[in-house]
């Protein structure tokens, strides 16, 4: 079933929202860079790149010389870290010198296949500017194909939903669109759980309040099954915070988000 919000489709982004935070610099992990791919991992190229360690698995960070999408951004190794409590920072803010809005990506080395996805957030996620986006998702670097979204964003509307489930089509799948399902919630306190579970022949979302690994406090579930086209690659999983269009924040306010934890619990 698509969103009612059909008319926004042509505006979502092919691949791949801002909670203001008083701290904008934290201790920094020790970063390392990687050249050598490992059995169930993605090749790297030769080019170093910088990692980061978080929830037990290898991060890449996304750092380009220049603008690079989603939306022809610019991006910054500095606007990510983990703390020493072990949580993730994703930072968006404007560069004090080139004074260039710079964003934040990292994604896994390690490919992930049939299970469940989960994400504790930390923010109001519910409140992003209507130019930012927050991006939680599985992507095989086909565009257009073979990605599961948990995005939040208004997508440039100031009273769109902000909270948005997405699948698109399986690579070959050429005759299928994407669908999606959008809606607005309000926060029960700072702390979200966000997850999908997907295998051979669905796909399941679920929003909850707090910090879950059950099912209490959902707010918000949808759920896709055949024939909806659901990619069957092992893919890596990205998180992404940026500009739509990469068009600044409109009340020119640096943003922060703080992912606590990511689980991946494959089928059993």
């Amino acid at each position: 079933m698509k969103s009612t919000f059909a008319w926004l489709l042509a505006a979502i982004p092919v691949c791949f929202a801002n909670c203001t935070s008083s701290k904008l610099d934290g201790p920094v992990q020790t970063k390392t860079s990687v050249q050598n791919s490992k059995s169930n991992t993605v090749a790297v190229n030769a080019l170093n790149q910088t990692t980061i360690q978080f929830s037990g698995y290898t991060w890449i960070v996304k750092e380009p010389a220049g603008q690079q999408g989603p939306h022809n951004n610019y991006w910054s190794g500095d606007n990510v870290w983990v703390d020493s409590n072990g949580r993730l920072h994703l930072v968006l803010k404007k560069h004090n010198d080139t004074g260039r809005w710079e964003c934040a990506e990292v994604r896994s080395t390690q490919l992930f296949g049939y299970g469940t996805y989960q994400w504790k957030i930390e923010g109001a996620v519910n409140a992003l500017d209507k130019n930012i986006v927050l991006g939680l998702f599985n992507y095989s670097g086909n565009s257009r194909f073979d990605e599961m979204d948990i995005e939040f964003s208004r997508w440039g509307y100031p009273n769109a939903p902000i909270l948005n489930y997405t699948v698109w089509p399986a690579t070959g799948d050429t005759g299928i669109s994407n669908v999606t399902y959008a809606k607005d919630f309000v926060m029960n306190g700072t702390y979200t759980t966000h997850r999908f579970r997907r295998d051979a022949t669905s796909i399941h979302f679920q929003s909850l309040h707090g910090f879950q690994n059950g099912n209490v406090n959902q707010f918000e579930t949808k759920t896709w099954t055949a024939p909806t086209s659901i990619s069957t690659l092992q893919m890596p999983v990205h998180m992404n915070l940026w500009l739509f269009k990469a068009v600044p924040p409109s009340n020119g306010h640096a943003v922060e988000i703080i992912i606590h934890e990511f689980k991946f619990t494959p089928l059993s």
